[in-house]
């Protein structure tokens, strides 16, 4: 198996978020590989375009704060106090898709729900990383979570 030296995590910061972080630290166990913990939050203009008539700017600013503080305690909480954590904003596969390229990441893991039907056809963030990617890429399987957590 190739050793690898940068990994990036992609998170979607879900509770299901703990499974891929977990089978990252199965996979690399003592390795002194360096981790990145990713999440990639679309631009508010994406979702609502040119329909709200508001500055949108601050609750962008407060969406990626928090997304910072949640992905910084999940790195605390699983033990990834090393790791280093980015928020970026844009389309999620291309977002890491440029990290990956521009940071010399040699394996990038996302989780995959396993979606069947239209999310299959129209595609899904851990495809979307597959496709073009220029390092090797990992799909964890999200497992349903048990309701005695």
């Amino acid at each position: 198996m190739a050793v690898y030296k940068h990994v990036l995590v992609g998170l979607d910061l879900s509770p299901e978020s703990r499974q891929v972080m977990r089978r990252v630290q199965e996979l690399l166990g003592d390795s002194d590989a360096r981790i990145s913990l990713v999440h990639v939050q679309e631009p508010l203009s994406f979702a609502y375009g040119g329909d709200i008539p508001m500055d949108l700017g601050q609750l962008q600013v407060k969406l990626e704060e928090q997304a910072r503080e949640r992905l910084q305690a999940l790195a605390i909480e699983d033990g990834f106090e090393r790791a280093r954590c980015h928020v970026l904003i844009g389309q999620p596969a291309h977002e890491m898709h440029r990290f990956a390229r521009e940071n010399d990441v040699d394996l990038a893991v996302v989780g995959s729900y396993g979606r069947h039907g239209l999310t299959l056809i129209f595609g899904s963030t851990a495809n979307g990383v597959l496709h073009g990617a220029t390092c090797d890429v990992l799909a964890v399987r999200i497992q349903p979570e048990k309701a005695d957590h």
